[in-house]
Parts: C-alpha cells; structure tokens; sequence
C-alpha cells in the first residue's frame, strides 16, 4: 500500500516538472511581444559553422516612441565568439529586403532611413546606436 503511494506521489511529482518545462519552453519572450511591432525584413548568416557565426538583421518598427530596441537585439540568435547585428528601420518607409556580410552591408539607398544599429560583438558587449547614418 505505502509502495503504491510513493510511486503515484512520484509520477505526478514528474508529471509536474514536465509540464512546467514544456510551459517554460513555449512562454518564452519574442519580438513580436515587445512593444513596437517589430518585423524582421531581411537576414544574413555567413554559412561557415567552423569559424564565428555572423548575423545580420534588418528589422523594422511601428512605434519607434515606445520601441525598445534593445531588448529586440538581446532577443536575437547569438553565438559565443560571433557576432549579431540589428538594423532598425522605420515600417512605413523604405527598408532593405537583402542584406551582405560587406561593407556596406545595407544598400546605401536605405541608409539614410536607418534609425538605430544594434551589435553584439564576439566578447559579447552590446552597443545601440541610434541614427548610425547621419
């Protein structure tokens, strides 16, 4: 009898880590949760996987007023020893669809456009600046 209890006791004790693991996994943050309305419009990723991974991001933004730019770059894809980096642009406007790993990476056309960059450097240090191009 005291057997059986454990051994229920213990099922639902794991029934309950599981469940909160998979609510953990699927709860977490994006950036289409921040406020902003942040889009993701273009994407570049070096196809080497023996070396730093380079990211490069363009995004745009609804509401640049309550935006936190920030926090969409922490929220993006980062490799240890690589590098992630978001430009943001406003969404009624014009914005890059491609992106390039070269300087420049966004067509200068865009560029005036820009109204922040965020970068994550491979020591993992952010810096956000704001009208990069101006």
């Amino acid at each position: 009898m005291l057997n059986k209890k454990v051994k229920m006791i213990g099922l639902l004790v794991l029934a309950a880590l599981a469940g909160y693991i998979i609510y953990d996994s699927t709860s977490q943050p994006t950036g289409s949760d921040l406020p902003g309305n942040f889009k993701e419009v273009a994407l570049y990723r070096n196809p080497n996987n023996t070396g730093p991974i380079i990211r490069i991001y363009a995004a745009t933004v609804a509401d640049i007023a309550v935006a936190d730019l920030e926090t969409y770059g922490n929220l993006m894809p980062y490799t240890k020893y690589g590098e992630t980096t978001v430009y943001f642009f406003p969404d009624k406007g014009g914005h890059p669809t491609s992106i390039q790993a070269e300087d420049p990476q966004i067509d200068p056309e865009f560029q005036s456009n820009c109204l922040a960059v965020y970068h994550k450097d491979s020591n993992g240090q952010v810096s956000l600046t704001k009208a990069p191009f101006k």
